[in-house]
């Protein structure tokens, strides 16, 4: 079965880094039957786009603004990052929420804006070690959910994946058991199932996100409920990620 394997390169890579990079790691997943998207920085996506263009990998980027265009010094519009071969989007990162203060109201508008233009969305969430120590990780996870696909229709499911990143397991050796992850995606199902309908919850794409490498990635791919995996640091490496990729 087909999965879905996310390299996020965060703020890492030059021009000539990122060209280095996709050289390397394409002859490597050739013949991988999963979907993979690799999220370079804005500067490099254009870039990235043109080496990419012969192959299966697709774009991602990191971010987007929340709002459509205009006076916003510094922000990338949905539409930018469509019209230079996007395909994916990245919102609601525990870091975006954890350094830059962003709020479910902000990440809700992220969220329309990239659907807007025809771009898939990324939706990351997950549970503080407060949350998960005191076991309010449930309701963490169903108010997420709730407040940040607040006015999204049924059918624009189809281009939401959620991706479950623990934060506090994000740049750690820490990692959740698959038993642990598996009741996460078993939330988030329910909680899709309560909101929309029960197909629905069947068809949304669950990934897991948090200190992943090749010696763990294929246990946690065939978790239950588990669709694919978004890759931090792990993913700069091109032949470390490739072994990821190809699982």
């Amino acid at each position: 079965m087909k999965k879905y394997i996310f390299g996020n390169f965060k703020m890492n890579m030059s021009l000539k880094d990122t060209e280095s990079y996709i050289e390397k790691f394409l002859p490597l997943v050739e013949n991988s039957k999963n979907e993979i998207v690799i999220f370079p920085s804005f500067v490099n996506l254009m870039f990235a786009k043109q080496k990419l263009t012969a192959s299966k990998v697709l774009l991602g980027a990191q971010n987007v603004s929340s709002e459509t265009f205009g006076a916003y010094t510094g922000e990338t519009g949905a539409f930018m990052l469509k019209s230079v071969g996007a395909s994916y989007v990245i919102v609601g990162h525990s870091e975006r929420r954890k350094l830059f203060l962003e709020k479910s109201d902000v990440i809700n508008k992220k969220i329309l804006e990239a659907l807007g233009v025809g771009l898939k969305v990324v939706l990351c969430i997950g549970e503080t070690k407060y949350e998960r120590t005191n076991k309010k990780y449930k309701q963490a996870i169903e108010k997420l959910l709730a407040d940040e696909l607040k006015g999204l229709y049924e059918n624009e499911l189809k281009n939401i994946i959620i991706a479950y990143e623990p934060l506090w397991a994000i740049g750690t050796d820490k990692r959740p058991s698959t038993k642990e992850i598996e009741e996460v995606a078993l939330i988030i199902r329910n909680k899709i199932k309560q909101e929309y309908s029960e197909n629905s919850a069947k068809n949304i794409k669950v990934l897991y996100g948090g200190s992943i490498n090749s010696q763990v990635a294929k246990a946690y791919c065939m978790a239950e409920g588990i669709n694919g995996l978004l890759v931090g640091g792990a993913s700069l490496n091109p032949q470390e990620f490739a072994k990821i990729a190809n699982v």
